[in-house]
């Protein structure tokens, strides 16, 4: 069978739910929990239920998977960047600066539309990777003082058990979040 379904001509081009697994390597499985919650729906069905996507549903699977993968956003902070005004508004300049020809002066508030929409989601992931950055230097001040108190203990000529001695770097031997939240 074709990768692609056409029906008429100027139609968009459509794919059954295999099709775009295949294309953006994940499973229909994930697809459909997406479309589940929200994430992602089809832009049509057929007659016998059976979902179509677009190229537009494509690069929003893409674009989910990037969120997921890059940045590391869990399903919930996806549907936040995903469901803001933003990125509805720079989907539709993309789509209508594709669609077809325009006056110079539409051509123009559509690029100035897709500039504010795009530098108002910008800020909003600046933010969120600000709050991620600061979570994760939290956590290194953490390890440091975790670290310099089972020094302190190893200096002081305390032997660690040898369940300790056995811990990769970075686990904390049996106590050590009790000591640590004494202090």
């Amino acid at each position: 069978m074709t990768t692609k379904t056409m029906t008429t001509e100027g139609t968009p081009v459509l794919w059954r739910i295999g099709e775009v697994a295949k294309l953006t390597g994940v499973t229909t499985r994930t697809l459909r929990y997406w479309e589940e919650l929200e994430l992602l729906q089809p832009s049509s069905y057929r007659t016998s239920g059976e979902r179509l996507y677009s190229p537009a549903d494509v690069a929003r699977v893409n674009r989910i998977r990037n969120l997921q993968e890059l940045l590391g956003f869990s399903l919930a902070e996806v549907r936040t960047v995903l469901g803001t005004e933003d990125v509805d508004v720079l989907d539709r300049v993309g789509s209508e600066l594709k669609a077809g020809h325009h006056t110079p002066s539409r051509r123009r508030a559509l690029l100035n539309e897709g500039i504010v929409a795009n530098d108002q989601l910008l800020a909003r992931l600046d933010e969120t990777l600000a709050r991620i950055q600061a979570f994760r230097d939290e956590r290194a001040e953490v390890a440091v003082r975790l670290r310099d108190k089972r020094s302190a203990l190893d200096d002081a000529g305390t032997a660690p058990a040898p369940a300790d001695a056995a811990l990769p770097e970075g686990t904390l031997p049996q106590g050590a979040l009790k000591d640590a939240a004494l202090n």
